[in-house]
């Protein structure tokens, strides 16, 4: 059953048993925007209690506001909340108290933005919009409901949030709105670090990265929440490689360029040249020697200021340190290409390198030839079986120890460069490779 169904069969559910129920929020904002919805929000003047009394099977996720999750028994899942009003924030995040509410107008006060406070009737088409919100969505405007300032400092995460907002939809932060968020942007340094990831990895992967990083810059959130890319402002670059200007408009250009990223890939490019800041100096002309190197380091320290997942941190860390790799590409031997070519989620370090070129001086042959090899060169030359082990090197009398490793990566290294096609070839070449004192002896007792 579709979300919008299952959605759609609460509504009723609870109207029939005498309550308003509405859908809210984001689902009702795209619809009207032409847009498919992906998640469903239904609110009610049914207390949390009665929700779950009709849904038992039911998850009651924000016991204290009265959030509860009814899901189908499959994938679709939809959030039932109470109207309420929200007492004060203390914590810059939610409210002390809230209090329960019969009528729909009280909820929409306590909203964010205005686009975000419409409700509908899925039965009729009527739409409640209480703030305007309407009419924002026709001019296309991010605008806080009320008092902007008491907005933002009821919860710093709308910061992030209307940034998001505008970015995506492409619209524009009402004057006074944007004012506030330039007031108060430092309030975002102290939004769980966990949040601000989840809104940094939507603004740039839903679309408008460029927008949604300007945004940052221009309302001053962007030196808060990410200061390692504030200071690619005004980092030149030699021109005859990027005519294009510093390595913050690089960045942007690239951002540009993105279409429907992964979230690595995505976070990937922003950092791409983090390193850069650090390691710019002047010779024969702008040098940034060892900057892939220092991006690695400087962005392991925001992965982990964000709580990104190991598997995330390896990967978005992995397209830093190889990113300067293409450039070399056509003069690798087979066996270091083929290593290349190997490493996990290969076609995004290619993406990289395309929209780099493309942002800079234009030239795909690097990224031409790396293609190619990707398409021709078969699955098993890549990642050949292996043809010596460990327990072989044994069998033959050396002893155990670090030498092992290294022998053994001699020979996938012949094996790559097609030199080595057999057992007896590999133990010739691990031979080479061992110290002659490992080896003992197998007539010795």
């Amino acid at each position: 059953m579709p979300g919008s169904a299952l959605a759609l069969e609460v509504v009723q559910f609870l109207r029939l048993r005498g309550h308003k129920a509405y859908l809210v929020g984001g689902c009702v904002r795209d619809r009207l925007l032409g847009g498919s919805p992906k998640d469903y929000d239904v609110a009610t003047d049914a207390s949390p209690a009665q929700v779950l009394t009709y849904y038992p099977k039911s998850d009651q996720v924000g016991a204290n506001f009265g959030v509860v999750l009814i899901s189908d028994g499959a994938r679709n899942q939809v959030e039932v909340a109470t109207f309420r009003s929200d007492d004060d924030y203390r914590d810059g995040r939610r409210p002390e108290r809230v209090k329960f509410e019969s009528d729909p107008r009280q909820d929409a006060l306590r909203r964010d933005f205005t686009i975000n406070a419409l409700f509908e009737d899925p039965f009729s088409g009527e739409v409640l919009d209480y703030v305007g919100g309407q009419r924002d969505l026709e001019d296309r405007i991010i605008r806080a409901i009320g008092d902007p300032e008491r907005r933002f400092r009821e919860d710093h995460l709308r910061l992030l949030r209307a940034v998001r907002f505008a970015a995506r939809l492409d619209f524009e932060i009402e004057p006074a709105t944007f004012e506030a968020m330039r007031k108060l942007a430092p309030l975002a340094a102290d939004v769980a670090a966990e949040r601000t990831r989840v809104e940094l990895v939507r603004i740039l992967t839903e679309g408008h990265p460029r927008r949604g990083m300007e945004l940052l810059d221009r309302t001053g959130l962007l030196v808060i929440v990410l200061p390692e890319v504030a200071a690619l402002k005004g980092v030149e670059q030699p021109p005859e490689y990027h005519p294009e200007g510093d390595v913050w408009v690089h960045t942007l250009m690239m951002l540009d360029l993105l279409e429907h990223p992964s979230a690595t890939l995505a976070m990937g490019v922003l950092l791409h040249d983090v390193g850069k800041p650090a390691t710019f100096r002047i010779a024969e002309r702008i040098r940034f020697d060892g900057h892939a190197e220092k991006g690695v380091e400087i962005a392991a320290g925001i992965l982990e200021r964000l709580r990104y997942s190991r598997e995330d941190s390896e990967q978005i860390l992995a397209l830093i340190a190889n990113h300067m790799r293409f450039k070399d590409i056509r003069q690798m031997r087979q066996s270091t290409l083929k290593r290349f070519l190997r490493l996990p989620e290969f076609a995004e370090h290619l993406e990289l390198h395309r929209i780099d070129c493309m942002a800079s001086h234009g030239g795909l042959d690097c990224w031409r030839f790396a293609r190619k090899s990707m398409d021709t060169v078969p699955e098993a030359e890549l990642r050949p079986p292996r043809l010596l082990t460990g327990r072989d090197l044994i069998d033959e009398g050396y002893k155990p120890g670090p030498a092992f490793g290294r022998a053994l990566e001699e020979v996938e290294t012949a094996q790559l460069e097609g030199t080595v096609r057999n057992k007896e070839e590999a133990l010739a070449v691990a031979r080479k490779t061992l110290e002659p004192e490992t080896l003992e002896s197998k007539s010795e007792p």
